[in-house]
């Protein structure tokens, strides 16, 4: 069936037809949450709050853009709701305390590996050191991949805003992981 269609049927209040939509962007609004939460559990619960939200707010669903795009812009919003609240709470999740540990956990003989994940920790901890509005324009663009039109509208900014901030926040995190790497090598 047609996401036109299973949208028409998810309007009427057709449960099934939304569970066919909710199949189709499952993994995609996960992953997104996962980007910004690095805990499975959590990412499952926004997830699941991405979508409630979206089968109460489809009556309102007018199709000026993508159901795709509709429902990148729900996850953006109850995302940056979530970091607000994380931010204010000032918790710490275990994944980000036990990262150091994990790369110590790989074995001895697998330098390459190990080398490979601390420089993905890196990356992350400065992604995740940035301004909301520049790690959200990243964790879109460069991890999910979502194409510049759809970026734009999911945020409501223009191109040249999504251009201008997409630079400026990669400089930002090419910045900060530069900086990083040259406090390690001064450091015996």
């Amino acid at each position: 069936m047609e996401e036109q269609e299973l949208i028409r049927r998810s309007q009427e209040g057709d449960r099934q037809a939304f569970a066919a939509l909710v199949r189709k962007y499952q993994t995609k609004v996960h992953s997104l949450a996962y980007g910004f939460t690095r805990n499975d559990a959590q990412a499952d619960d926004l997830a699941q709050d991405i979508f409630l939200k979206a089968w109460l707010g489809l009556p309102r669903f007018e199709a000026k853009s993508s159901f795709g795009t509709w429902l990148y812009r729900i996850a953006v919003n109850r995302l940056k709701d979530h970091l607000r609240r994380k931010a204010s709470s000032r918790e710490v999740p275990l994944e980000e305390a036990g990262l150091e540990a994990a790369a110590r956990a790989l074995p001895a003989d697998d330098a390459e590996a190990r080398e490979r994940e601390q420089r993905t920790a890196l990356v992350r901890e400065c992604l995740s050191g940035l301004p909301e509005k520049f790690r959200m324009i990243l964790t879109l663009r460069d991890i999910e991949g979502l194409p510049y039109g759809e970026l734009s509208r999911a945020l409501g900014l223009s191109a040249g805003t999504v251009d201008s901030r997409l630079f400026r926040a990669r400089k930002m995190l090419r910045d900060r992981v530069r900086s990083r790497l040259a406090g390690e090598r001064r450091t015996p």
